[in-house]
């Protein structure tokens, strides 16, 4: 059976569009580097991105999801990374350790 969509006259779907695009931009994943070679990084986000070092000197850019644990080993930098609840979604102790310009 195909199912038929039924335009709706007084939805105005463009600004519904608009209003998903703008909720799925405001979740940015947060990315740390560790030029300092410090043994451990402590953060405030739960799902970020380790880029190992500052590019030119980056690794591949890997997604870490901490899930229900509350450390993480990078798989390409071994760096060590600890969920700290004190601080802000997007902080890192130490604070150098935040990337300042994302590069894609």
């Amino acid at each position: 059976m195909v199912r038929r969509t039924e335009w709706r006259a007084d939805v105005n779907y463009p600004q519904l569009l608009r209003a998903k695009v703008e909720k799925m931009s405001d979740h940015v994943v947060p990315h740390f580097h560790n030029d300092a070679g410090v043994p451990i990084i402590e953060i405030g986000s739960q799902e970020f991105m380790c880029v190992g070092a500052n590019p030119p000197f980056d690794h591949p850019h890997v997604f870490l999801d901490l899930g229900n644990d509350n450390e993480i080993i990078c798989p390409y930098c071994s760096t060590l990374y600890r969920f700290a609840a004190d601080l802000a979604a997007g902080q890192s102790r130490p604070p150098e350790c935040v990337v300042k310009d994302k590069v894609a």
